[in-house]
């Protein structure tokens, strides 16, 4: 059953290695390489959308690429666009990235 009060933020569409047929949904520039789950949690976190743990999967496929293990969350509807909020995250992990390397 179709969950409308939620907005559902795949792996995929972060991940700089994927084509945008492929489920990738970021700019390129604002894309990282091999997302993980724990850093997309942590930018959800970040950007202060609370949500619990039954609200994510790391074991789940996506579809466009069944064959591979992905994951997911689950955000509540705020009044933002999915778009937007998927920027957000965006640019939460990068800049988490770029500190974690220095």
């Amino acid at each position: 059953m179709k969950d409308y009060d939620h907005f559902i933020i795949w792996l995929d569409y972060f991940n700089k290695n994927l084509s945008r047929r492929k489920g990738r949904r970021i700019q390129k520039e604002h894309a990282i390489f091999d997302p993980t789950i724990s850093e997309l949690l942590q930018a959800v976190s970040d950007s202060g959308l609370n949500i619990t743990s039954d609200k994510s999967n790391d074991h789940a496929r996506y579809p466009r690429r069944s064959f591979v293990r992905s994951g997911y969350v689950m955000i509540p509807k705020i009044n933002k666009k999915k778009n937007e909020i998927m920027q957000m995250l965006a640019s939460k992990i990068s800049s988490r990235r770029k500190m974690k390397k220095n």
